[in-house]
């Protein structure tokens, strides 16, 4: 009830401006216009001489007010738009969501031995849940950030026989794009601010030759995906096995929002164009990634 009173104040109140805003307008142009009918009279002349003025002061009015009516009525008109986005499923001004992919099957069946296709199907977050498992396998007591600003490092490596952390782990879960120089250098940086002479940086991807030359200088340890495959294969088939374990554990194929710390959801862009992942939480947060066309393939049309 409360709503649809407003409503129909709202409506009032820009049924007004648009009046008085007309009727101001007529009167200014009106006013305006009288000294071409005053013909030879001077009165008249003299009359519509002075109608000037606030000619231009009722036509300056009258446009204020449709102005102001114009932007209202756009306001309103948007959260209209708004009300019937949410109410059909949709995120408002952005794109549908398909709320159906979630309730599905894995589109990417977990393998029971670890090669290339266990990076290639899990998300972010799983890579680097597996690369803090590895570490804590070595012996190292880890610490993690699941979202927000990491300051560039993801993981901490503790020892018992040392206070503070004695090093960092950088991951990225890139496919298809090797990690340059500029990343490797950014992570030196973050190991030096920290007074920490031991790091890892490790990656799906590989490396360029300048990446792996600086981190070479530096003492950097890199580990690209086909380091990793062989460092996992060293370990025993039940420490393997754990490691696959947090691979595919939940929905490892959903990539985790990096800002919110949640599960993104497909989104199909309201104007046309390819599915993505958008954060649950837009508009709040705006955060989104794209979808691989393989993934796009599996999951089809809803």
């Amino acid at each position: 009830m409360n709503k649809s009173n407003n409503n129909r104040r709202q409506k009032r109140t820009l049924n007004t401006l648009f009046e008085k805003g007309l009727l101001a307008t007529v009167i200014g142009v009106a006013f305006l216009l009288a000294p071409l009918f005053t013909g030879s009279s001077t009165m008249l002349k003299m009359l519509a001489t002075g109608l000037r003025f606030p000619g231009w002061a009722a036509l300056g009015i009258g446009v204020l007010l449709l102005c102001v009516h114009f932007v209202l009525n756009k306001k309103a008109v948007n959260s209209l738009r708004l009300v019937r986005d949410i109410s059909n499923n949709r995120e408002p001004g952005w794109a549908t969501v398909n709320t159906a992919t979630a309730a599905r099957s894995t589109p990417i069946t977990p393998t029971d031995a670890w090669g290339p296709a266990v990076f290639s199907a899990i998300e972010w977050r799983r890579f680097e849940a597996v690369c803090e498992a590895l570490f804590a396998q070595a012996g190292f007591d880890t610490r993690s950030q699941s979202h927000g600003a990491d300051g560039g490092v993801d993981i901490w490596l503790h020892s018992v026989n040392a206070p503070g952390p004695v090093a960092v782990v950088q991951c990225k879960h890139w496919q298809g794009k090797p990690v340059g120089v500029k990343e490797v250098r950014e992570f030196f940086g973050v190991m030096s601010s920290h007074q920490l002479k031991r790091g890892t940086y490790a990656t799906t991807s590989i490396f360029t030759p300048d990446a792996r030359q600086f981190a070479k200088a530096n003492q950097i340890n890199l580990l690209d995906g086909p380091a990793l495959l062989d460092l996992i294969a060293k370990r025993t088939p039940e420490q393997q096995q754990a490691l696959l374990a947090v691979a595919f554990e939940g929905d490892y194929w959903r990539p985790t929002c990096a800002s919110c710390g949640i599960k993104m959801v497909e989104r199909q862009p309201s104007q046309g164009g390819s599915a993505f992942w958008g954060c649950s939480n837009y508009p709040r947060c705006k955060s989104r990634l794209p979808m691989t066309a393989a993934l796009r393939q599996v999951i089809g049309p809803v």
